[in-house]
């Protein structure tokens, strides 16, 4: 063993040595429709306008008003219930982590179903928490009955439910949820709300959460259109989004991605524009799917399209040697055999995608 590898064996985690780190794909090349971006850029106008601001941010000095002033703009936006703050996060990952840290009372234990985002069973690991994942219906549905059982058998400090979920790309039944966040609220626990992809979503929990004290609303701008830009927030009652702010990095969001914010804000009904531009692009694409022999696409609302082929890494090879980029998910989970996650792109894109796929088929 080299003194370094000795070092290593000596502090590093075990855990932490036998995981895998978060697997991105090179794209270099290709038509990148793995990761749920949004593939527009804006216009020349206001390109012009935001590199202008941009280079007037005062990069010496720490990130305190902008932050302050992107709390504000974010609370409009959304238009934030009365009794309710919110926090940024450089993205909603570090809000996971954050919430993580927060909630890690002794004995905590995290919930969510499963396939569904990995960085809740990741932060979990990496925090100290115990991770219960429920798995979803073969429809990937929640399992009411077992979501409950695990409520009550395991009294999950946090209860994360995407709203679409990640990677099946569906809303689950309301009624459903309701009784959830009723058993978790009887436990004393907090439901998490993730509406990552909430600009392509027909439903929100964002006005109902004032009505459930115990209840958080997560959102990102990446699939809003700022991806590159890192800005995640959290929303909840006043008191409780109070005690998780303590445990927030100082100065987490910097100046220009504030500004970027602020920037993208002021222009949202062009960010607006493109998501109606993705929601009508993405019922062709499933109208499409359907018409493929040997292709199951399952319901959508959210920028990306979960399809199930007869062998998904001969499509996913098949359409990268064709320089499309799909998302290769069959491993995740035993529910997703064979399954592709297919992101919504530009019409351009998308009928490559689509030649893609039925040449790989």
């Amino acid at each position: 063993m080299t003194p370094l590898a000795d070092r290593i064996a000596h502090t590093i985690r075990q855990d932490v040595k036998s995981m895998h780190g978060y697997a991105i794909q090179d794209s270099r090349g290709l038509i990148k429709l793995d990761a749920m971006e949004n593939p527009f850029v804006l216009p020349p106008a206001l390109q012009r306008s935001l590199g202008e601001r941009l280079g007037r941010v005062a990069i010496n000095r720490y990130p305190v008003q902008s932050s302050v002033d992107v709390v504000a703009a974010l609370s409009r936006h959304v238009q934030l219930p009365a009794g309710c703050k919110l926090i940024l996060g450089n993205g909603s990952d570090e809000l996971i982590d954050i919430l993580s840290v927060a909630c890690n009372v002794p004995g905590a234990t995290m919930l969510a179903p499963v396939p569904g985002f990995v960085m809740y069973a990741l932060s979990a690991q990496l925090r100290g928490l115990s991770f219960v994942g429920v798995p979803l219906t073969s429809e990937f549905e929640l399992d009411e009955a077992a979501m409950l059982a695990a409520i009550e058998q395991h009294r999950p400090a946090l209860t994360y439910i995407a709203y679409p979920n990640n990677p099946t790309a569906n809303l689950f039944d309301d009624a459903i949820i309701d009784r959830i966040v009723a058993a978790v609220g009887a436990q004393q626990g907090l439901v998490v709300f993730d509406e990552a992809y909430q600009p392509f979503s027909s439903r929100s929990w964002m006005q109902r959460m004032a009505q459930h004290p115990h209840v958080l609303v997560l959102r990102t701008l990446s699939k809003f259109g700022l991806a590159g830009v890192r800005l995640g927030y959290l929303c909840g009652a006043a008191a409780l989004i109070d005690e998780i702010d303590k445990v927030r990095p100082p100065y987490n969001i910097s100046v220009l991605n504030a500004e970027a914010t602020l920037f993208a804000l002021e222009h949202a009904d062009e960010y607006e524009r493109q998501a109606q531009l993705l929601c009508q692009e993405r019922s062709q694409l499933q109208h499409q799917l359907h018409a493929l022999p040997g292709v199951t696409a399952f319901p959508s609302e959210a920028n990306m399209i979960l399809v199930r082929v007869p062998d998904a890494r001969a499509c996913f090879e098949g359409m990268k040697k064709r320089g499309v980029l799909v998302k290769h998910i069959a491993g995740l989970h035993p529910l997703l055999a064979n399954c592709l996650r297919l992101t919504v792109g530009t019409p351009e894109e998308n009928t490559a995608m689509l030649a893609a796929l039925k040449d790989s088929l």
